[in-house]
Parts: C-alpha cells; structure tokens; sequence
C-alpha cells in the first residue's frame, strides 16, 4: 500500500501500527472506526477504485474493493499497490486488517 503525502495520510502514519476490525458494506467496501480523528480534506471523487483507502468523516477508514460509484465524499489516503483479486482476498465477510509501516528493502 502507498499512502499519498497529505496531513490526513501522515497522521494516519502516526497511529500505526493499528489493526482494525473492518465491517463490509454493500459488497463493494470495507470500513472501520480509527483510534483517533485524522484531519481532512474531503473530496467527491464519483468513481472509487478497488484498493482505494480513503477517510469518511474524520475517523472512520474505508477501504473500496471493488470499483463503483459513490455520491460520499471523502478524504484521500491511500491505495493498495495491486488491487487485483481484492475483493477475493478479503472475502464477503467483516475482515480483521493489520496496517503497518513496514517497508520493503
């Protein structure tokens, strides 16, 4: 995952590691409840992308795994670096995800 260089995705840094009990929602998206608000910076971006992380409010975090249309906004933080099978990957089912700042050498 690639998280983009903004406030939101710096302070979501900061609260890593985190792992989190994310919830599905509508087949298309995963989400949960951050420890802590995360500033913003919402935008409506129309179509979301499978692997795009994004926050909703100020405090919960969603992950899209599948591509669809959305009329929410959201603030940007990241994306998964190779969507593809995400949806298989995380199942049809609430998922436990554990975010990390490993880096690979």
């Amino acid at each position: 995952m690639t998280l983009y260089d903004n406030p939101t995705s710096q302070a979501f840094a900061a609260q890593l590691p985190v792992t989190l009990e994310m919830m599905e929602l509508k087949g298309n998206e995963k989400y949960a409840e951050l420890p802590h608000p995360l500033p913003t910076e919402a935008i409506q971006p129309i179509t979301l992308h499978a692997g795009d992380l994004m926050l909703y409010g100020n405090q919960t975090l969603v992950l899209s795994h599948t591509t669809f249309k959305s009329s929410y906004r959201y603030t940007l933080v990241g994306r998964v670096d190779s969507p593809e099978n995400l949806t298989e990957t995380l199942g049809k089912q609430n998922v436990r995800v554990a975010f990390s700042n490993q880096t690979s050498k």
